[in-house]
């Protein structure tokens, strides 16, 4: 099984329409909101900033970041003519906010023309990411930030027990979800690699249990993959959706996600090299 992310474009369009839910869905999660609003207020926007979060989907963070005090403008760029649709209908309240057709790995813009560069929930799709960091290196101005935020999928679990046959869907679901899920612990040397200033970190637990809304997609999606792969059949694979959903109504339910945010800085031309990576205070309580 492969990253369904990677190869958005070749996607059926039931299966494009079933993420554009799941996008949105967990956009407007509450601590998806909270963990999103904290890695935003370390990010040293300048006043009326020009922003591009690069593979925004449907748009849910690029509309935060358009309701975002003081930045004038915010692109979204999408390899997904569908998803791209979407976002555009769902943005109509904000005229500072546009949407582009482009790919990661090549940036459809000049060099040195936005003053913050997003990537949330995106580099862990993309093969070659240091392709993608070194398109945004170029497209920010000298001075400007590096924002990503993702999930360290290696750590995805479902499981109650070292014989949980839910984490049995959570591997199966982070095998279609994520290009590279073992991405989060080499991204600091990644980002330097591009050019960038040492990167400032931060960790962030999603306990995805209250509600449970967004990790039984991913119960869903991997009991779906295994069936789809021939590994278990549809009754097996409809009993672990049954299972999740029973420990859901009795209180035994439990999901977790570890993310983690990196802000960096694009040095200033004549600045020399800095080789120590910075960490940021704990964050409040999510």
């Amino acid at each position: 099984m492969s990253d369904i992310y990677a190869s958005i474009t070749e996607l059926d369009p039931v299966v494009l329409e079933q993420l554009a839910n799941v996008l949105e869905l967990r956009a407007s999660d509450g601590q998806q909101c909270r963990m999103r609003e904290h890695y935003f207020s370390l990010i040293p926007f300048p006043p009326k900033a020009r922003v591009l979060e690069v593979g925004c989907g449907t748009g849910p963070v690029a509309r935060a970041l358009a309701a975002w005090p003081g930045l004038a403008e915010v692109v979204g760029v999408d390899p997904s003519p569908a998803l791209l649709a979407k976002a555009r209908q769902l943005s109509v309240e904000w005229p500072q906010l546009h949407f582009q057709s482009g790919e990661a790995r090549q940036l459809p813009f000049e060099g040195a023309h936005f003053d913050v560069v997003v990537f949330h929930t995106t580099l862990c799709h993309i093969p070659e990411p240091h392709r993608a960091l070194g398109e945004a290196f170029r497209v920010l101005k000298p001075g400007g930030s590096l924002a990503i935020f993702d999930a360290n999928y290696s750590e995805t679990t479902l499981a109650t027990s070292s014989v949980d046959p839910l984490q049995v869907c959570a591997q199966a679901a982070v095998d279609i979800i994520a290009f590279d899920p073992w991405l989060i612990p080499r991204l600091s040397k990644l980002v330097l690699s591009a050019g960038f200033a040492p990167p400032q970190f931060q960790s962030y637990v999603y306990d995805g249990t209250t509600p449970p809304d967004y990790m039984l997609t991913i119960v869903d999606r991997g009991a779906d993959a295994l069936q789809k792969s021939g590994r278990i059949g549809g009754e097996l694979a409809n009993s672990l959706k049954v299972e999740a959903r029973r420990r859901v109504q009795t209180g035994e339910f439990f999901g977790q996600i570890t993310y983690a945010s990196f802000i960096a800085r694009k040095p200033l031309s004549n600045e020399p090299p800095v080789n120590a990576t910075r960490r940021s205070s704990p964050p409040p309580q999510l």
